[in-house]
């Protein structure tokens, strides 16, 4: 069956992280994505580790279901190709510095005198106005000066990052978004814009409720630990073995979690009788309930709260959730076969629907795995010329 973006080519200027999963989400849609990079490096991400028979598993993790397409976009003529892939494609993702596509040939204005209905996304670490657009950025920059990383961890202790790169792909997700809300356009009136993503607006969009927590108190947030800032027991605790996760939203399931713990006494505590007040007293409240979190398993304590009701969890490593049995069921840990590392194992696209199945494409592709059959079948470019280009190292 054929993907729900069927019939959407797009032509991908992106590396590292942002860029590519955006890219990587349009392809598990179905759009056939051609990635462009430079002839004899591509993509940086090719370079970072783990490595497996050679192939960067990082990369591999990224980048299914594209083809690579090698052509050096600082020679005239690699610049005029890749106008000419423009032309025949729907949709452009870039995530270089702002400018330097136009330094290329390939800026938004220039190219949109010509493909009037080309979707053209620009991923940046500052986006492409403001005093910050020239910066070059990184995941954890943005996670610095977005505040995030002034919320996440414990009090009293040095800043972290958070576990995951979660700076660029909340700006792959909003790029996606931005994609398919102008494509959606383009079907009404031809016209094509440019959606310009910015990772620190991104990051800034998911900051929750901290911004308005800022406006309404005054009191500058700041890290809480697992603590939840206005939903209380909403947090981790430690057991006999191990760490579990509670998370008691409301009154009711208040009740149950201290029924649950055999702990009646405190449920009748006037200082925990509402969210409010539990959020207020949420050091005396923890005092409460942790020696008796510490006096069973985390298996047990799961169980029991289960039974009860009361929204729970363990804290689980990667390998368990490998292995977890509602991720496996849910078909969330995929495999492909690549041609150099053999089976290579990562998440499945986590988007399900109805009628049509999502299924990753090929594997991640070698380097300039397709430049002859991009620029051959959809130039038309004669194998002689694609020969000549090779020579002079612009593919």
């Amino acid at each position: 069956m054929r993907g729900l973006l069927a019939g959407v080519r797009v032509l991908d200027f992106t590396r590292v992280l942002a860029g590519p999963y955006a890219s990587m989400v349009m392809a598990d849609l179905g759009a056939e994505v051609i990635k462009v990079e430079l002839p004899g490096q591509g993509d940086e991400s090719r370079g970072f580790g783990p490595f497996q028979q050679g192939e960067s598993a990082y990369f591999m993790s990224v980048n299914r279901g594209k083809k690579s397409v090698t052509l050096d976009l600082r020679i005239p003529r690699g610049q005029e190709l890749a106008r000419q892939l423009a032309g025949k494609c729907q949709v452009l993702i870039e995530n270089f510095r702002p400018g330097s596509m136009a330094r290329f040939g390939l800026g938004w204005e220039e190219l949109h005198r010509h493909c009037p209905g080309l979707v053209y996304a620009s991923i940046s670490g500052f986006g492409q106005t403001g005093p910050y657009a020239g910066r070059p950025a990184y995941d954890v920059v943005i996670q610095a000066m977005s505040g995030l990383a002034s919320i996440t961890g414990h009090p009293g202790m040095p800043p972290v990052r958070v576990g995951s790169s979660v700076a660029d792909l909340s700006a792959a997700l909003f790029g996606v978004i931005g994609i398919l809300a102008a494509l959606a356009r383009v079907r009404e009136t031809g016209e094509g814009q440019q959606v310009d993503i910015s990772m620190l607006d991104c990051q800034v969009a998911l900051l929750e409720n901290a911004i308005a927590r800022y406006q309404v108190t005054g009191e500058v947030p700041g890290p809480l630990g697992s603590r939840h800032p206005t939903i209380t027991p909403f947090q981790f605790f430690e057991t006999a073995e191990g760490y579990l996760v509670v998370a008691a939203g409301n009154d009711s399931l208040w009740q149950r979690l201290c029924a649950a713990l055999g702990l009646e006494q405190v449920a009748g505590d006037p200082r925990f009788a509402t969210n409010a007040l539990r959020t207020q007293h949420h050091t005396a409240l923890e005092a409460a309930l942790a020696p008796a979190f510490r006096t069973q398993s985390v298996a047990h304590w799961c169980q029991v709260l289960e039974e009860a009701g009361v929204p729970c969890g363990p804290i689980c490593d990667i390998a368990q959730v490998v292995a977890d049995p509602q991720v496996r069921a849910r078909g969330m840990i995929t495999s492909q076969d690549h041609p150099r590392a053999g089976e290579v194992v990562m998440p499945a696209s986590p988007l399900k629907f109805s009628a049509t199945p999502v299924e990753p494409g090929a594997p991640a592709p070698l380097l300039g795995q397709h430049t002859g059959e991009v620029l051959g079948g959809l130039l038309g470019l004669p194998e002689a010329e694609l020969d000549e280009l090779r020579r002079i190292a612009v593919i």
